[in-house]
């Protein structure tokens, strides 16, 4: 008799009402905004649980964008880019709007074809702190940026070195045409 009732306390999944999709703990979700002209929030599911009026609920752990957290939305942060929160909160499971996926920086950069649901964090975010970690990430280019994947780069064939189209004076267009590319650097 108790299996049954802790079973329904705790549910081991969450259907979405018109898709039928399958939530569970460990799937990232997109959740409604407060106001319709926002973007859906992205959390990722860690519990799942019946309240004591029969509401199912979901323990979440919040994805910040970078605007959402202090310093704001710099040049090299992508348009998809998440930060994993320790901010942890519970929302009705009716918020859900549906599921998405955050991955790690280096699978979204393998990505063909970026899809609607596709999202991707490299940067964790301490909510009560405002801190960031990591401090210091990879730099690339004559600008000494970190990588954005939304901005083509193209690499020296002899120092391997990546640099933006843009900061060598060069179209996007031009760039495609090339076969082979040496940075100024190791052609002098």
């Amino acid at each position: 008799m108790s299996n049954t009732r802790n079973r329904k306390q705790n549910p081991d999944f969450y259907s979405l009402g018109g898709s039928g999709e399958i939530v569970r703990a460990g799937d990232c979700v997109l959740l409604k905004p407060s106001q319709p002209d926002k973007e859906p929030y992205v959390a990722r599911v860690q519990k799942i649980k019946t309240d004591t009026r029969g509401k199912v609920m979901v323990t979440v752990r919040w994805y910040y964008r970078p605007e959402e957290a202090s310093g704001g939305r710099r040049k090299f942060h992508g348009a998809k880019e998440l930060f994993l929160s320790d901010h942890y909160d519970t929302q009705s499971a009716k918020t859900i709007e549906g599921k998405c996926i955050v991955h790690s920086f280096e699978e979204y950069t393998k990505i063909e074809h970026v899809g609607a649901a596709d999202y991707y964090s490299r940067f964790e975010y301490k909510a009560r702190t405002k801190k960031i970690t990591p401090v210091r990430v990879p730099v690339y280019c004559k600008c000494e940026m970190p990588y954005n994947p939304d901005y083509l780069m193209m690499q020296c064939d002899d120092c391997k070195g990546w640099f933006h189209p843009h900061c060598l004076k060069m179209t996007i267009a031009e760039a495609k045409q090339l076969n082979n590319y040496v940075c100024d650097k190791c052609s002098s």
